[in-house]
């Protein structure tokens, strides 16, 4: 079952948010995907509610998590929400080709202006999500008033400074943190796994907990090198490529130095480290 809700403030909002440094193209909603796929394991280990539980997904996107979330889950009843029109009809679509039973409510709007009542979820969950806002601690403030006493909430963030690679490479360092410079010249924060307890304790929440989740990949582990360091690391740097440009932050020559460098990684004999974060708070 599905259903879809507004609200006034996300008609007026616009269908691509332009703060959101990855872009909306159907390359980015595949990387999204395989990124998920990949990673379901690592990242969704240890996170399941009980049927019938109220949950909140926060920033859905394209619904690349949230069918993970709601395998771990059945019988939840979700609410998925998230800024952009265009991506909720993605979610929606794979969703409905991935868990068609599942009971979901989607929902178009900013969540710093969700319309719900103080207390409406036991359970919030986003991931991938705070990165992308210029004040973190206010996404998080306006997820607790809807967050139940006694309720918990779970986030997932990347940090890009956490990227290890052999063969070692400054150039493909430099490119790199051009998608980290990108991406806080828009608000964000790409190193910003590394403070999410500082950012829930900021927020009120009690008993947090973060833990790293680590992604390994060489030779061994032929899957992850393909589906994390490939298609969904490389990827993610090259796609900024004429932003980077635009924003004059390097030359053509230099960036597809750095890319070509990066992707050695992922060639026989490379080796690619990465950690997410992920961290469980309770609302007191």
């Amino acid at each position: 079952m599905t259903t879809e809700t507004s609200t006034p403030a996300a008609a007026a909002a616009p269908e691509h948010p332009s703060d959101y440094v990855h872009g909306y193209s159907r390359t980015e909603a595949r990387r999204l995907g395989d990124q998920a796929d990949t990673l379901a394991e690592l990242l969704h280990a240890g996170t399941a509610y009980p049927a019938g539980s109220r949950v909140l997904e926060a920033g859905c996107g394209v619904g690349a998590q949230t069918v993970h979330l709601l395998a771990a889950s059945p019988g939840v009843r979700l609410t998925a929400a998230d800024l952009s029109a265009d991506s909720l009809a993605l979610a929606r679509a794979r969703v409905a080709a991935q868990a068609p039973a599942a009971d979901v409510v989607w929902h178009h709007g900013d969540l710093h202006r969700l319309p719900f009542p103080d207390g409406s979820f036991d359970h919030v969950f986003l991931c991938f999500v705070l990165e992308h806002l210029p004040d973190p601690t206010a996404g998080l403030a306006a997820l607790h008033r809807v967050l139940r006493p006694g309720g918990t909430i779970t986030v997932i963030e990347g940090d890009h400074g956490s990227a290890l690679f052999h063969p070692e490479s400054p150039a493909a360092r430099r490119t790199v943190d051009h998608l980290v410079r990108l991406q806080a010249r828009a608000g964000g924060d790409g190193l910003l796994g590394r403070r999410l307890h500082p950012l829930l304790t900021a927020a009120s929440f009690a008993r947090v907990s973060v833990r790293p989740r680590t992604v390994y990949a060489d030779d061994s582990r032929p899957a992850l090198v393909e589906g994390f360091t490939r298609r969904t690391f490389v990827a993610m740097v090259e796609a900024v490529r004429a932003e980077a440009l635009a924003a004059g932050l390097t030359t053509p020559e230099d960036f597809d130095r750095g890319v070509t460098e990066l992707r050695r990684a992922a060639e026989p004999g490379g080796t690619f480290h990465y950690a997410f974060f992920k961290a469980v708070a309770v609302r007191p």
